[in-house]
Formats: structure tokens, C-alpha cells, sequence
């Protein structure tokens, strides 16, 4: 700024001078008039800045007395800060001195928990082999009983198709017996029939052809006669009526004509009578020749009829053993299903007697699991905290050991701790896993479906909790 002010009155001597390369001597009044009023504009300019000035010393002489009173200030909370610090580390070696007490109730308080938790890892593992066993035992009761039961079963079955068999075989011979009367009756009873027909029809055509020849008899003894008394009233006639001998004798040939024509009729008559006879004999003879097929047909129908009548009788008994048969399939149906039932009950007992002991072994080791972590975080951090402590405070090195010797043995007590469930949690597995194959084998001699994909040993589930481990802490 003092610079520019500088150059400015330089500026201003120049001007008074000369002023656009004349001098105030040599310019008219209208450029001095400009130059008077650019003199004035330059003089209140620097009036301005003058009074800038002024404020920007007051500013930078404001701002002085105030960083000072700051810097005052400071000081003054500085040495409050160091006073606090003094009485912060006083309070520090008093809490250390509380720490370490609270530190040895920690220690105490977490034996007992120790303690408390192998008793209750012994009484829940107790129980939970009492529980297998008692379990264990009744599967083998029911599987034992269902084999019995089986065995009585299949053996009644056996007894059940022995009996049907026999009884079959008996319908069997009896059907065959009462087939064979049956088709003797009927042979002889056609035979009787056939018998009579033959009688009956042989005396129908003599009845016939002895009617014939009794009625030709009768015709011509009827004719004879009627000549006889024609002869003897001409004979009468002839003596008394000798007038009418022309008429008469015309009468009489036309009365011989009519007899000599019914003389033909009976010779007609007689020959169609014994034309009919021959007929009736033929056909008589025909009868008797087709009477060996007749009964041979008669036969092959009697054949065809029993045929008939066995395989009517054969599908009426396969009927009856279908009907036997669906029944019998029906029972064993019915008994597969009750089996069926049985088998689902025992496998059901068994998935839950199986998941309630995965269940409860699983809920221990994550139990485990959970204090062991917590534990080892409890431990972590009071090392952190004790070591935090150490640094921080002003113990001698005697002091020091002793308190890393402390921890050294706390430790060996927690590792000692954490051994001892760790082999406690490899007994249990082991006898999972005992439990685990005993079912199996079970489940196997009986004849049920293995469930190796629903119960996993217990290496594969340690497996996949470990595997999980990490990623559940992340």
C-alpha cells in the first residue's frame, strides 16, 4: 500500500507539471478546470484510502489484543491440562489397584463357572446315555417283536395256503366225480330217449300201413260187394224187367264203367298206398342208415356239452380261486399295511429318538462352543486390559513377573479348562456316533431304509461347524 501512495504522488508532482505534455502555464482554462477537478477526484481518493487505512490498523490492532487474551487463555488451560493429568493418573493407580482385586473376584468367580459346567456336562451326559440305553433297549423289544410277528404270520399263511390247496383238491375230485355221473345219466337217459323215438316211430309207420291196408281191404271188399248186389238186382231185374233190358243194360254198362273206373281209383289208390309204404320204408331205412351219425352227432354234442359243462365248472372254480385269491391278497394286503405302519412307527421312534439326541448333543456342543468362545474372549480381553494396565502404570519389574507368572497360570488353568471339554465333547461324539451305527444296524437287520443322509456322524458335523465357525464371526 505505501508503494502505490508513492507512485500516486509522483504522479500528482508530474501532473502539477506537466499534464498531457504541457505544462500548467502553457494550458488553456477549460484544462485546468479538468485538471483542477481530476485533482480533487485523485485528493478524495486518497482521502479514502487514508480512512481505509485507519480501519485496517484498528482491525490488526483489535486482532492483536484479542490473540493475546486467547493466548492467554490457553495458557491458563494448559496448565489446567496439566493438573488434570496429574489427578487423571493419581485416579489411574487407583483403579489399577481396583482392577486388580475386581481381576482376582473375575478369577475366582469364573473357577466356580468351570466348575459348575463339568458337573453339569456330567450329569447331562448321565442322563443322556440313560436315555440311549432305555431307548436302545425298547427299539430292540419292538424289532424283536415284529420279527416274531412276521414269522407267525408267514407261517399261518403257509398253514392258510396248505388248507386251500387240499380243499381245492377235494372240490377237485368231487366236481369231477358229479361231472362224470352227470354225463352217464345223460347217456343213458338219451339213449332211452333215443330208444322210445325209434319204438314209437317204427309203430306209428306200421299203425299207418296197416290203417292203408285195412282201408284198401275195406274199399274193395266195399266194392265187391257193391258188384255182388249189383249182379244179383240185374239178375232180379233182368227176369222182372224185361223191358228195360236195353235201358237197363245201358244203366249197367254205365254203372260198370263207373265201377271199372273205380276199380282203377282202387288200383290208383292202392298202388299210391304201396308206393307210400315203399317211400316210408326208405325213408325208414334211410333213418336207420343215419342213425350211427345221428349218434355220433348226439355224441359230439354230449362231448361238446361236457367240454361246456368242465369249463363252466373250470371257470367257476377259478372264480371261486380268484375270490380266494382276492381275499387272501386283501389279508396280506392288509397285513403288508399294518407292517407297513408298524415299520413307520419304529422308523419315526427312531428319527425322533435320533434327532432328540443330535438335537441335544448339538445344543451342548454349541453350548460348549458358546462358553469356550466367550472364555477365550474374556481371557483376550483381560490380558489386554492387564497389560494395558501394565504399561500404563509405573510397577517395578518384581511386581511385573509376578503379575505375568499370575497370568501365566491362568492361562494354564484355561487351557487346562478348555482340554478337558474338548475331551469331554470327544466322548459324547463317540458315543453319538456308537448310538448312531447301533441304529444303523437295526434298522438294517430289519429291513428298513438307512438314513445316511439325515444323521451324519458326528465328524462331518464338527466339520461343518468349523466351517461355519469363521464365517459366523465374520
Amino acid at each position: 500500500m505505501p508503494p502505490k501512495a508513492k507512485s500516486k504522488k509522483s504522479a500528482k508532482v508530474k501532473s502539477s507539471t506537466v499534464v498531457d505534455g504541457l505544462s500548467t502555464d502553457e494550458m488553456s482554462k477549460d484544462q485546468l478546470e479538468e485538471h483542477i477537478i481530476r485533482l480533487r477526484e485523485e485528493l478524495d481518493r486518497e482521502r479514502e484510502e487514508r480512512s481505509y487505512f485507519q480501519l485496517e490498523r484498528d482491525k490488526i490492532q483489535a486482532f492483536w489484543e484479542i490473540s493475546k487474551r486467547s493466548l492467554e487463555e490457553t495458557q491458563a488451560e494448559l496448565r489446567n491440562g496439566h493438573r488434570e493429568r496429574d489427578e487423571a493418573e493419581e485416579r489411574h493407580r487407583v483403579e489399577i489397584t481396583v482392577y486388580k482385586q475386581k481381576l482376582k473376584h473375575v478369577l475366582s468367580e469364573h473357577h466356580d463357572n468351570i466348575s459348575e459346567l463339568k458337573m453339569d456336562a456330567v450329569a447331562s451326559t448321565s442322563l443322556i446315555q440313560n436315555q440311549h440305553t432305555v431307548s436302545e433297549l425298547g427299539l430292540r423289544t419292538e424289532v424283536h417283536g415284529l420279527q416274531a410277528d412276521f414269522r407267525h404270520n408267514q407261517a399261518h399263511n403257509q398253514n392258510c395256503i396248505k388248507d386251500l390247496k387240499l380243499k381245492h383238491q377235494v372240490e377237485l375230485m368231487e366236481l369231477a366225480n358229479d361231472y362224470d355221473r352227470r354225463i352217464r345219466e345223460i347217456e343213458v337217459k338219451y339213449r332211452k330217449k333215443m330208444q322210445s323215438m325209434i319204438d314209437a316211430e317204427g309203430k306209428r309207420r306200421r299203425a299207418e300201413v296197416n290203417e292203408i291196408e285195412d282201408r284198401m281191404k275195406g274199399r274193395v271188399v266195399a266194392l265187391m260187394e257193391e258188384h255182388d248186389r249189383a249182379l244179383r238186382g240185374a239178375e232180379e231185374y233182368y227176369s222182372a224187367v224185361q223191358t228195360k233190358l236195353l235201358a237197363d243194360q245201358k244203366l249197367l254198362k254205365e254203372e260198370l264203367a263207373e265201377a271199372t273206373k273205380r276199380q282203377a281209383r282202387v288200383d290208383r289208390e292202392l298202388s299210391a298206398a304201396e308206393q307210400e309204404n315203399k317211400r316210408l320204408s326208405a325213408s325208414l331205412q334211410d333213418v336207420q342208415r343215419k342213425l350211427p351219425e345221428l349218434r355220433k352227432q348226439l355224441d359230439d354234442h354230449n362231448r361238446a356239452k361236457a367240454k361246456m359243462a368242465t369249463s363252466r365248472a373250470r371257470v367257476k372254480v377259478a372264480e371261486k380261486e380268484l375270490r380266494d385269491l382276492t381275499v387272501e391278497h386283501e389279508l396280506l394286503l392288509q397285513a403288508a399295511e399294518k407292517v407297513q405302519r408298524e415299520r413307520d412307527e419304529l422308523l419315526r421312534l427312531q428319527t425322533e429318538a435320533i434327532l432328540d439326541v443330535q438335537q441335544k448333543s448339538g445344543l451342548k456342543e454349541l453350548l460348549l462352543e458358546r462358553k469356550l468362545a466367550a472364555l477365550a474372549e474374556t481371557v483376550e480381553k483381560k490380558e489386554a486390559q492387564l497389560s494395558v494396565a501394565l504399561s500404563a502404570s509405573n510397577l517395578d519389574q518384581t511386581a511385573g513377573a509376578g503379575a505375568a507368572n499370575k497370568l501365566e497360570e491362568i492361562l494354564a488353568s484355561k487351557r487346562a479348562t478348555i482340554d478337558a471339554l474338548q475331551s469331554d465333547l470327544a466322548r459324547d461324539c463317540k458315543e453319538y456316533d456308537g448310538l448312531l451305527r447301533s441304529c444303523q444296524e437295526e434298522l438294517e437287520a430289519s429291513g428298513g431304509p438307512l438314513t445316511h443322509s439325515s444323521f451324519r456322524p458326528s465328524e462331518h458335523i464338527l466339520r461343518g461347524r468349523t466351517s461355519l465357525g469363521p464365517a459366523s464371526q465374520h
